[in-house]
């Protein structure tokens, strides 16, 4: 654990372990410490083993999980040996080196680490590391304990690993490291009560938290650690408490990563004698530094991090719900030296709800640079190495598939010489590729400092406009502002190198900080959709901003950094990009294609042009129709789409396939095989690109499918014989006795229908018959007025029945008509009986 420096150190309860400690690592080349927060194992510990055999002249490096901690814990065993840094114990971090030839103990975060081991895989002059607070289980923790055990076995056997940590599954990690001893410090904590407030889901976080600390600085004495999610809650609830903080003697300090050295300082520091503190912090205040004088922790019970969208390729900060282990840090931090009291803005009951410990990293984080290291290691497979949770399948396909795209690995997941270029940058893939693209053009200087403004959170401010922050960057005048330019200066010499080995060159271009941040991010070059604010990315996701900003109204951004749902993306980070700019640099990837497709409300062919960088639309213009037979068969489809029997179906037509479905009917019990006639019915046409498609060419629209088409396409369905049976067994017309000629109607689920007046059917004596005699009409007997008088498939059994009843009806309504006793002999008429009859 890392406390703030103090005149003098005292006792701490790792004191008791470190024996043992010393023992184990005599003994064996691997081990494990568990230790609470505050036992001081941070400090301690690598100057127990200052002293050791084994050690002769090697260097102890000592990882933390942040630049803060590895400051604060080299400061610390600096003064304990009454030395600066720089002497036996040096710092190398991000933006800082402080060591010299005195170095013995190095304090170094963990993804400096990474880099030191990926360039010198046998350690020299590395006597230990020793990977302390590795229950936060960051990525760069895991990645390299597994490059660690990997050189251990193969180059190193002597050198020593030690795992460090508060809040662990010990045996899990000693399993991991081949059943390694484990070493437990008991420690010393005071007894720390716990309130809880609970908290209306409806209102903010920053309001609920003042509150606390209000009600904390009323009722209790010394000063406050307040966690919260990230830095916007942090400025807020400092804004609150300002306006409602009465207390002259009560100060406020925020402390989260992006700040300058010295406000961090000020807020770890213990508070001015007669004074009282109320530290604002994020998670960095859980286990990695300790703040003396905190005796009160008020804890929202939230926390913010990075969570990678294998699916989106997107990484989104998302807040969720603190661990039980990271609430019982957070509590802990008030029992340090004296009993405490901590209040929580949750019911008591939710507790148990609480996961048990925080997801580590490598479960959500894009692992894109990580399978990059992997290749420059010689893994192309991660399980080729030790984890304590192997990377998921899924988001390590993702990020092959992005290196492969671009071209730092090859298609086998070897690295590539311009993924060896991208490793010399010390940034993730995307922004190395970004510095290297720019430097062909000339632009490589103005690409480092972008990068350095991406990876360092806070310089130039806060605002969504990146062109923005880097003109305030350029004028910032504190210390981290100053560090980062002198990073970006760096990273300069080592790009003109890198792209020098790469031999790749361009016409020198100006490029604006919306074109680099394009070519970090090609899949997030978005494009204005309707509305202020709302865009869409060339990876088909839609993200917005605030419709009052100057980016809002830009018909093209390149975004660096979204947050939020797939279907609500935030933009946190983008730039303008010039329409021009953007089409030269991307021209190769940019498509015309021209599309012909079916408008089904118009019931029309309608062909564009449309010019598309994959998911964005860039322009679109309508073209005349070629009259194809491509075109033909979209129609066709289109028609089948909307439904056959909505075309221009004459009269006759219609006949034409009620006749042959009637007769595809009569035939359906002699089997499919055997029965001839086709099905023309809607169902049966909805195949219209293969019967209709040839007859429509040069049609542009269904209404230009009229009956003459429809002739064509039927007569090629019907053949000429089946046409001259269809006229035979299912005739248009049926001949009366009378000599009328009456159309039949096919379409009447009763079958085929005769509608006749019944005196011109005098004289017949049999019941009518198609399709060769097996199907009867039905008959619709008319009066002569032409109204329905009998329905019958029976004539026959009519005349000698009901007959008789009809006759004496009809007899009394039309008398001038010839009503005779046994219609089956009478003689056929079409008029009523001569005058005088």
């Amino acid at each position: 654990m890392v406390v703030a420096p103090s005149p003098s150190p005292s006792p701490l309860p790792i004191d008791e372990a470190l024996p043992r400690l010393r023992d184990r690592l005599a003994a064996h080349n691997r081990a494990v410490l568990v230790a609470p927060p505050g036992a001081g194992k941070t400090t301690r510990v690598p100057l127990a083993l200052l002293q050791e055999t084994w050690r002769e002249d090697g260097k102890i490096i000592v990882l933390e999980p942040r630049r803060l901690a590895a400051r604060a814990a080299a400061e610390r065993m600096a003064e304990t040996l009454g030395e600066q840094i720089g002497g036996t114990v040096g710092l190398r971090v991000r933006m800082q080196t402080l060591a010299g030839p005195r170095t013995r103990i190095e304090v170094v975060t963990e993804g400096v680490f990474a880099r030191m081991i990926l360039d010198d895989p046998a350690l020299d002059g590395v006597a230990a590391v020793l990977f302390d607070e590795f229950h936060e289980r960051s990525l760069d923790a895991d990645f390299g304990l597994a490059l660690a055990l990997d050189a251990q076995d193969a180059l190193r056997p002597d050198l020593r690993l030690l795992v460090m940590s508060a809040t662990l599954d010990g045996a899990r990690v000693a399993a991991l490291l081949d059943d390694a001893p484990v070493v437990e410090s008991l420690g010393r904590a005071f007894p720390v009560e716990t309130l809880y407030l609970g908290r209306d889901p409806r209102e903010r976080i920053e309001e609920a938290a003042a509150r606390a600390v209000l009600r904390a600085l009323g009722e209790q004495d010394g000063s406050v650690l307040v966690f919260l999610p990230g830095q916007g809650e942090i400025m807020r609830t400092e804004t609150l408490l300002k306006d409602r903080l009465r207390d002259p003697g009560v100060d406020l300090c925020p402390l989260f990563g992006a700040m300058e050295r010295g406000a961090q300082d000020r807020a770890i520091r213990p508070a001015v004698p007669g004074r009282r503190k109320v530290v604002l912090a994020t998670s960095i205040a859980e286990t990695s530094i300790t703040i003396d004088g905190v005796r009160v922790v008020v804890d929202c019970g939230l926390v913010r991090a990075p969570r990678f969208e294998p699916d989106l390729g997107l990484t989104r900060l998302e807040t969720f719900r603190a661990s039980r282990a990271a609430a019982d840090q957070r509590r802990g931090r008030a029992g340090r030296t004296q009993p405490g009291i901590c209040y929580r803005l949750w019911e008591e009951a939710a507790t148990g709800s609480l996961p048990a410990y925080a997801q580590p990293e490598i479960l959500a984080a894009d692992l894109a640079g990580l399978l990059l290291d992997l290749a420059a290691w010689g893994a192309r497979d991660p399980n080729e190495l030790r984890w304590l949770d192997l990377p998921p399948p899924a988001a390590s396909a993702e990020a092959r598939a992005l290196l492969q795209d671009l071209g730092a690995l090859d298609a086998e997941g070897a690295i590539t010489p311009r993924g060896k270029a991208m490793r010399k940058m010390p940034l993730p893939p995307r922004l190395a590729r970004m510095v290297l693209r720019a430097q062909t053009f000339g632009r490589g200087e103005e690409a480092c400092e972008l990068a350095v403004l991406l990876t360092e959170r806070g310089l130039g401010g806060d605002a969504a406009d990146l062109a923005e922050r880097l003109d305030r960057w350029s004028r910032e005048a504190g210390p981290r502002a100053k560090d980062a330019r002198r990073l970006a200066q760096g990273w300069k010499h080592g790009l003109r190198d890198a792209a020098r080995v790469l031999g790749e060159t361009a016409a020198p271009r100006d490029l604006s900080p919306g074109a680099l941040i394009a070519l970090a991010f090609p899949d997030r070059v978005a494009r204005a959709r309707g509305k202020p604010g709302e865009f869409l990315m060339a990876n088909g996701r839609a993200a917005s901003l605030e419709p009052h900003l100057a980016l809002a109204r830009e018909k093209f951004l390149a975004i660096a950094e979204v947050t939020g749902r797939a279907g609500a993306s935030r933009i946190l980070a983008a730039a303008a990009l010039d329409e021009a700019e953007f089409e030269a640099l991307f021209a190769s990837e940019i498509s015309t294609n021209a599309e012909t497709r079916f408008d089904a409300a118009s019931g029309a062919l309608r062909r564009r042009e449309t010019r598309r960088y994959h998911a964005l639309t860039l322009a679109e213009k309508t073209l005349p129709l070629t009259g194809s037979s491509e075109e033909a068969a979209l129609l066709a489809r289109g028609a089948a789409e909307r439904g056959v029997d909505r075309l221009n179906w004459s009269k006759g037509q219609a006949q034409l396939r009620a006749r042959v479905g009637f007769l595809r009917e009569a035939f359906g019990c002699a089997g499919a095989d055997a029965n001839p006639w086709p099905d023309l019915s809607e169902a049966g046409l909805s195949d219209a690109e293969t019967w209709l498609a040839p007859y429509i060419e040069g049609c542009g629209k269904l209404d230009d499918i009229g009956p003459e088409k429809l002739d064509a396409a039927l007569a090629a369905l019907l053949p000429w014989e089946l046409s001259r049976r269809l006229d035979a067994e299912a005739p248009t017309h049926f001949l009366t006795p009378a000599g009328s000629s009456v159309a039949l109607d096919y379409s009447s689920p009763e079958g085929p229908v005769l509608a006749v007046r019944a005196q011109e059917l005098y004289g017949l004596a049999d019941h009518p018959k198609i399709a060769g005699g097996r199907v009867a009409l039905t008959l619709h007997l008319l009066s002569p007025a032409h109204r329905p008088i009998q329905i019958t498939r029976d004539l026959p059994g009519f005349w000698r029945g009901s007959w008789a009843a009809v006759k004496a009806e009809m007899k009394g309504r039309y008398p001038r008509h010839l009503w005779p006793d046994d219609p089956a002999r009478a003689v056929p008429t079409t008029r009523a009986k001569p005058r005088g009859t």
